[in-house]
């Protein structure tokens, strides 16, 4: 019971935040001249931007990671949660798939922070320090994980003999 009122949880901030990204995103189509900037969806699928009719909405959250960096790192917070939770209770009967999840967690988080590192943005900084940070979180956790089955087998060695 206890983690369907986290999932719940989390998947309430997810679907608030998102509104709120795409909402506070939606100043995209004012602002021309970031139309070169941040509508990369925009320019991917549709080629040259020539009116704010031709701005996806996958750009509204570009923007917004940009300049108003609140509801897009909840998005990203409560969507690690989510995914750590689900992780955790599919795998923990099988401890070593759960620490190469975390791991493969810990490489995507850790490579995207690297990536965000270079933004000329206070958003892309805090996008950095919050990607990084989930990164190294997912790094401790399967730290955790690890010395559990360590010491796991350690107390079966002793209890063998």
């Amino acid at each position: 019971m206890k983690y369907v009122i986290q999932y719940l949880l989390a998947f309430g901030v997810l679907i608030f935040s998102t509104f709120a990204a795409w909402y506070e995103g939606s100043a995209i189509r004012f602002d021309s001249y970031e139309w070169k900037y941040s509508a990369y969806f925009s320019r991917m699928f549709n080629g040259e931007i020539t009116n704010k009719t031709d701005i996806s909405q996958l750009d509204h959250f570009i923007y917004a990671a940009k300049f108003s960096p609140a509801f897009p790192i909840l998005m990203v917070i409560s969507l690690s949660y989510i995914l750590m939770i689900s992780s955790y209770l599919l795998l923990r009967k099988n401890t070593k798939s759960l620490i190469v999840s975390h791991l493969i967690l810990s490489v995507l988080y850790l490579l995207l922070g690297v990536l965000t590192s270079n933004s000329p943005t206070a958003g892309g900084t805090y996008f950095t320090i919050v990607l990084l940070t989930i990164g190294i979180l997912n790094v401790f956790l399967s730290l955790l994980f690890f010395l559990k089955v360590k010491k796991g087998t350690k107390r079966y060695l002793r209890h063998a003999t």
